[in-house]
C-alpha cells in the first residue's frame, strides 16, 4: 500500500478491522479517485445518522500536514542559494531595527515577526509572486505589517533601497528613511497596501479578490491569471474584520485568493491560544466557511518519524500538546524537548533514542521548511473553485537565540545583546568577523555572486520586483462637463420638491450614461438602494453576481425588478458596511493595482459610515483612494422617526480629520452637481490622490436653479445665496449648511420683518474646506513674515460685507462650524448653533426646536450677538424668546 501513515488510534479496540476499512478506502482513492472516496464517506455518515447514530460534526483533520510527502510538488529552485538569500534578509532586518534603536530615540520596531515569516516570504518571492508585466497584471501581496523590516532587507539586496534608507528606519521626516509599516502614503512607489491596524488587510484583500473578478466580468481588465496573497498573524485573526468576510470568499468561489496565516503561536503579551491549538481552531473556522485548508505544521525532518509511528502514539502526543507547551519547547533546547515532549510516552521516547539532542532540536516546523511551503503554495495556486488558507506553524523570533526565540516579550524585541548577534551570525552563516559584530554592519554579497545573480534571475522571471506601486493609470477617461448636468443645475422646477439624495441619483444617472466614463462608474450599496431611490438602477445596470441569476425574481413583472447579472455594474453588499467600504477601496485604487480608472460611488446611511468604518477610512486615505462616499439621510434632525442610533450629527467632524478627504454638506442639487463634476476633474482627469465625502438628505423641498458665478464659492466652501435689500441700520451675516440652510433663510426674513435687522445668507457647503484654506493662509504668514500676508477665504468674503456679527447653523455638532472661528474677522462676533447631544425620534420641526437649530433659534442667536456687540438690546432677545415660545429653562439637549 501507500507510504501515507495511517496513524491508528493507540486505544483502538479492533485495529485489524480499522485497517481493513482504511485499506478499502485507500483502494477507492487509488482506483476511482478522491471524489468517489468523498462520496462514499458522505454516504456512510448519512446512513449512520439515519440509523440513529449521533455523529458529532468536526471540521478538523489530524494535527499533521495536509499534503503527504509523496504528493508534495518539489521546488525547481536552488535550495542552497535560496537559503543564503533568506539568511542575508534575516540578518539585515535585524541590523536595521537594532541600529535604529541604538541611540535611545525609542523609535521601536519589530524583529520577531519577520523572523517567523521569512521563509514564507522567500518562497513566494522566488517562485510565485508575479510583478506587473506584459500579459500579467501582477499578483497582489498584502504583507503582514509587522514584518516590514524583512521586506526592506530584501529590497536592499535587490538594489532598490540604500543602506542610508534602512539606517533611517522609522525616521521619515527628512525624507531619507522608510516607514514603520506598509504605508503607500509615505512610500507611494513601494507599498501597495496598508495592513495595519491589524485585521484591515484580510477584509480588504477578500473584497479586492472579488473586485478583480468584477473587472474581468465587466471587460475592464484581464485579471484571470492574477492572485491575491494575504499574510496575517494568528493573533490578528481575533480581529472581527479578519474572519468576518470569509464566508463571502467561499460563496463567490474566490480561487484567486490565498491567505497565509503565520501561526507562530504568540501575540504581544503571550500565547495566542496557550490552552488550545490556534491552527486547529482556524482550520475549523475556514473549513466550516467553505475554504480549502492546507496545514503546514511539520517540517521535512519529521517525515521519518511519522513513517515509524505505526501505532499513532507520536500523533497522539501532538494532538494532546497545547500551544503553550509548543512555545515552551522552542524557547529551550533539544534535551528539554526530548524529556517534555517525546517523554510523554515511553514508546515515543524510544523512537528518538538514537537521535542526539541536536538532532531533536533540528526537527523543524513547517513554516520554516521551504520544501513544505513550496508544495503548499503550488497546491493553493492550482486549486479551483475555493479560496485557500495556508496555516503555517512557525516560531516567533526564529533564530534570535536565547534572548528572543519563542519568548513572551519577543514581539517588542528591538535591542539585542552581542551574544544574540553572534548566535544569529553563526546560525545563519553570515560572513561578519567577530571584531565587527558590535558595529552591526549590513551584509550585501558581491554583485557577481551566485546568490545575487540568482535573486535577480528569479525576479526577472516573475516580471520584476515586489512590492511595487503604480502612482497613476496610464490613461484616464474624459470627464463630462458641468453642462451635462443641466437637468440638475436648472433646479427642480417651480412647485416641485425633491431631496438632495434624488438630485444625486439624477447626477449618477447622467454619469452611467456617459459613453466614455459610464462603464467605469461603480455604484455600491449596503442593502439601502430602495431607501435612496436607486432601485431603478437594478434593471438598468444589473447587480453583479458571479453566477448570474438562477431564479426568477418575485418582482419580475415590475419595471424596476431585482436583476442579478454576471456583468452587473452595481455592487450590492447587503447589510455590511465594512465589506461595502472594502469594495469601495478596491474600486477606488484600481488605477494603481490594475492600471484602470474606476470611480466608485458608495452611498450609505451617514450614521453608519465614518462611525462604523473609521479605521478603514484611514486605510483608504493611506492607499490614496479616489472615489465618492455619499452619506445619505444625513444630519441629526433630517432623518425623523428613526432615533438615536440613526441620526448623524458628527460624520463631518470625523471626515474632517482625514487630510485627503474632501467633505461637503450641500443644500441644493446644483451644489451637488458642481461638487461631483469637480471631484471627477480632480480624481479622474488630474488623478489627484483625494476622495470625497458628501452628505445627502432625504428631506424634500424646491431646489432653485444655479445662480451665475457661484461655482468657485461652492467648491471653496461658502457663497452668498441671499443678499439683503433691506435698508436697516443693523445687519448680520448668517451661514447655513445642508438642510439647516433653509431654516437660516427663513430666519433672515423674520429678522428683517419682525426685528429690523438686515440679514445676508451664505450657503456654507464645507466648513472643513474653509478651515483648511484658513490654516494654509495662517501657515504661509507664519513662515513668510516679510512677504505679502494672505487672508483666508472666510475673511475675504466677510470683509466685503457691511459690519455685523456672524451666526452659523448646521445639522451637526457645533464643532463642525466652530472650525472657522479663527478666520472670522475679529471685529465680528461669531455664534454657532449645532446639534450636540444624542439623537432621538420625532418630527423634523420638533427635533430642530429640541436641538435649538430652527429658524427661531437662529433669530434669537442673531439678536443676542448684536446685543453683545453693542448693536442691539438684550430686551430684544428676551422679547424674541417670548414671541417664539422658547422656554429659557428648557432642557439642555446635550444632557438629556
Amino acid at each position: 500500500m501507500s507510504a501515507v501513515p495511517q496513524f491508528p488510534a493507540a486505544n483502538d479496540p479492533d485495529s485489524l478491522e480499522t485497517q481493513e476499512w482504511l485499506d478499502a478506502l485507500e483502494a477507492v482513492v487509488e482506483r476511482e479517485g478522491p471524489e468517489r472516496a468523498h462520496f462514499l464517506l458522505e454516504k456512510l455518515i448519512d446512513q449512520a445518522r439515519r440509523s440513529g447514530a449521533n455523529i458529532p460534526f468536526s471540521p478538523n483533520t489530524a494535527y499533521i500536514n495536509t499534503i503527504p510527502p509523496h504528493l508534495e510538488e518539489r521546488s525547481p529552485g536552488d535550495p542552497a542559494l535560496e537559503e543564503r538569500i533568506r539568511s542575508y534578509c534575516r540578518w539585515n532586518a535585524l541590523v536595521m531595527v537594532a541600529r535604529a534603536n541604538k541611540n535611545d530615540d525609542e523609535l521601536g520596531g519589530h524583529i520577531a515577526s519577520f523572523a517567523s515569516v521569512g521563509t514564507l516570504f522567500g518562497v513566494g518571492q522566488n517562485h510565485f509572486w508575479n510583478a506587473p508585466h506584459e500579459g500579467h497584471g501582477g499578483d497582489l501581496v498584502y504583507f503582514q505589517g509587522h514584518s516590514s523590516p524583512g521586506v526592506y532587507a530584501r529590497a536592499l539586496l535587490e538594489g532598490r533601497m540604500t543602506q542610508e534608507q534602512l539606517l533611517n528606519f522609522r525616521r521619515e521626516v527628512d525624507g531619507k528613511g522608510v516607514s514603520s509599516y506598509p504605508h503607500p502614503w509615505l512610500m507611494p512607489d513601494f507599498w501597495q497596501f496598508p495592513t495595519v491596524s491589524m485585521g484591515l488587510g484580510p477584509i480588504q484583500a477578500i473584497y479586492m479578490a472579488r473586485y478583480l473578478k468584477y473587472l474581468e466580468a465587466r471587460g475592464l481588465a484581464r485579471t484571470a491569471n492574477r492572485k491575491v496573497w494575504v499574510f496575517c498573524g494568528d493573533g490578528e485573526m481575533d480581529e472581527p474584520e479578519s474572519l468576518g468576510a470569509i464566508g463571502l470568499a467561499s460563496r463567490e468561489k474566490l480561487d484567486n485568493l490565498i491567505f497565509i496565516v503565520n501561526c507562530n503561536l504568540q501575540r504581544l503579551d503571550g500565547p495566542v491560544r496557550g490552552n488550545g491549538k490556534i491552527i486547529q481552531e482556524l482550520e475549523g473556522e475556514f473549513r466550516g466557511a467553505g475554504w480549502n485548508v492546507i496545514k503546514v505544521i511539520w517540517g521535512s525532518y519529521w517525515d521519518p518519524l511519522f513513517t515509524r509511528d505505526i501505532e499513532g502514539r507520536l500523533l497522539k502526543i501532538m494532538e494532546d500538546t497545547v500551544d503553550g507547551e509548543y512555545q515552551n519547547y522552542k524557547a529551550n533546547d533539544g534535551a528539554f524537548v526530548r524529556k517534555n515532549f517525546f517523554g510523554k510516552d515511553p514508546k515515543v521516547l524510544e523512537m528518538v533514542s538514537r537521535m542526539t539532542d541536536e538532532d531533536i532540536w533540528r526537527l523543524n516546523r513547517g513554516g520554516h521548511d521551504p520544501h513544505k511551503i513550496y508544495a503548499a503554495y503550488a497546491a493553493a495556486a492550482k486549486h479551483k473553485g475555493q479560496p485557500t488558507v495556508i496555516l503555517a506553524k512557525t516560531i516567533k523570533g526564529y533564530g534570535l537565540g536565547k534572548q528572543g526565540q519563542a519568548k513572551n516579550p519577543t514581539h517588542q524585541l528591538k535591542k539585542v545583546d552581542v551574544a544574540t548577534i553572534r548566535e544569529m551570525r553563526d546560525r545563519f552563516n553570515i560572513p561578519i568577523p567577530d571584531d565587527k559584530l558590535e558595529e552591526l554592519p549590513f551584509y550585501i554579497p558581491p554583485a557577481d555572486s551566485a546568490e545575487m545573480k540568482y535573486l535577480h534571475e528569479r525576479r526577472k522571471a516573475l516580471g520584476g520586483f515586489l512590492p511595487t506601486r503604480r502612482r497613476k493609470a496610464e490613461s484616464a477617461p474624459a470627464v463630462p462637463p458641468l453642462s451635462d448636468f443641466e437637468s440638475i443645475t436648472k433646479g427642480s422646477g417651480e412647485g416641485r420638491e425633491i431631496s438632495t439624495t434624488m438630485a444625486f441619483v439624477r447626477a449618477l444617472t447622467v454619469l452611467v450614461r456617459d459613453k466614455e466614463l459610464g462603464k467605469r462608474i461603480v455604484p455600491i450599496v449596503p442593502d439601502e438602494a430602495r431607501t435612496f431611490g436607486m432601485e431603478g438602477m437594478f434593471r438598468q445596470l444589473g447587480i453583479f453576481a458571479s453566477e448570474g441569476q438562477k431564479y426568477e425574481p418575485v418582482d419580475k413583472d415590475q419595471v424596476m425588478f431585482y436583476r442579478e447579472d454576471k456583468q452587473g455594474q452595481i455592487l450590492e453588499e447587503g447589510i455590511n458596511e465594512a465589506g461595502a467600504f472594502s469594495s469601495w477601496i478596491a474600486a477606488a485604487t484600481a488605477y494603481s493595482h490594475s492600471n484602470q480608472v474606476t470611480v466608485p460611488f458608495y452611498i450609505f446611511y451617514s450614521m453608519f459610515g465614518m462611525q462604523r468604518i473609521g479605521d478603514l477610512a484611514w486605510a483608504a486615505a493611506d492607499q490614496r483612494a479616489r472615489g465618492f462616499l455619499l452619506g445619505a439621510t444625513a444630519g441629526r434632525t433630517t432623518l425623523n422617526g428613526e432615533g438615536l442610533q440613526h441620526e448623524d450629527g458628527h460624520s463631518h467632524v470625523m471626515s474632517s480629520v482625514i487630510p485627503n478627504c474632501i467633505s461637503y454638506d450641500p443644500t441644493y442639487g446644483y451644489e451637488v452637481a458642481v461638487i461631483l463634476q469637480d471631484g471627477l476633474r480632480r480624481m479622474v482627469a488630474n488623478q489627484e490622490d483625494v476622495f470625497y465625502y458628501i452628505t445627502l438628505m432625504n428631506e424634500n423641498y424646491e431646489h432653485p436653479a444655479m445662480p451665475k458665478g457661484v461655482e468657485q464659492g461652492i467648491l471653496k466652501g461658502m457663497y452668498l445665496v441671499r443678499e439683503s435689500k433691506a435698508k436697516h441700520k443693523t445687519r448680520v451675516q448668517l451661514l447655513g449648511s445642508g438642510t439647516i440652510l433653509r431654516e437660516v433663510l427663513a430666519a433672515a426674513e423674520m429678522l428683517e420683518a419682525d426685528w429690523g435687522v438686515a440679514a445676508d445668507v451664505w450657503s456654507a457647503t464645507s466648513f472643513t474646506e474653509l478651515r483648511r484654506d484658513g490654516l494654509a493662509a495662517e501657515r504661509w504668514n507664519l513662515l513668510h513674515p516679510e512677504g505679502k500676508q494672505r487672508i483666508s477665504f472666510v475673511e475675504k468674503m466677510l470683509k466685503e460685507r457691511p459690519a455685523g456679527p456672524v451666526v452659523a447653523a448646521s445639522d451637526y455638532m457645533k464643532t463642525f462650524a466652530e472650525q472657522i472661528r479663527p478666520f472670522v474677522p475679529k471685529e465680528r462676533a461669531y455664534r454657532v448653533l449645532g446639534t450636540d447631544g444624542f439623537g432621538r425620534s420625532d418630527s423634523r420641526a420638533k427635533l430642530r426646536h429640541f436641538f435649538e437649530v430652527n429658524r427661531n433659534f437662529v433669530v434669537v442667536a442673531a439678536l443676542k450677538a448684536l446685543a453683545d456687540q453693542g448693536e442691539g438690546k438684550q430686551k430684544a432677545v428676551a422679547d424674541a424668546l417670548k414671541k417664539y415660545g422658547i422656554d429659557p429653562e428648557k432642557a439642555d439637549p446635550t444632557t438629556v
